[in-house]
């Protein structure tokens, strides 16, 4: 049986993720082709790059670029080119839940696009244009140094001298293969 008077409190310093955040965003781009275009054929994002940045604040940057490539047809349907633009973003993605007592000093983001960017409609505008609206999805993660309280039994070693402790018996550990994998989180959820 235990008293309140042996127990203490430490704390501990350790690396936790102290701040998460996710985005999803609609953006327009205007694309100007080589010739007036007629209709369009097919619109691709590729070569999606970016990069999480510390921010001020409650929020991290994803920093990137993506290749836009519009096929289309011109001259009334008889020919047709690919029009191609490199476009750069900035997404600024909110922390929805952050650890005010983490050490900003020790602060790292990283980011994972839950969405790669995709174009989801092409249109031909005045002035032998084309607008594209992209939709992309971002999630973050700062990892920092934080404190945690953790209760320590001043007396607990003292316990243990009488007690032999058998490494070797598995079946005190109980049986792993009874565990339901479904119930194992991924890292980012």
């Amino acid at each position: 049986m235990s008293l309140d008077k042996d127990l203490q409190y430490r704390e501990i310093i350790t690396k936790a993720i102290c701040g998460k955040g996710r985005k999803f965003s609609h953006v327009s781009h205007t694309v100007t082709p080589t010739h007036a275009p007629t209709s369009i054929l097919g619109a691709w994002i590729i070569n999606n790059q970016y990069e999480a940045v510390k921010s001020g604040g409650d929020s991290v940057e994803v920093v990137g670029t993506y290749d836009i490539n519009i096929w289309y047809s011109y001259d009334r349907n008889t020919k047709t080119d690919v029009a191609k633009e490199t476009i750069s973003y900035v997404d600024v993605v909110p922390l929805s839940y952050l650890d005010r007592r983490h050490r900003a000093s020790t602060a790292e983001v990283s980011s994972l696009a839950t969405q790669e960017p995709n174009c989801v409609e092409a249109n031909v505008s005045s002035g032998g244009r084309v607008v594209i609206r992209v939709e992309r999805e971002f999630q973050v993660e700062m990892i920092a140094e934080t404190k945690v309280c953790v209760v320590v039994k001043a007396n607990y070693y003292d316990d243990l001298e009488d007690k032999t402790i058998d490494f070797d018996d598995h079946t005190a550990m109980g049986d792993y293969e009874d565990l339901d994998p479904d119930l194992i989180e991924d890292e980012f959820n």
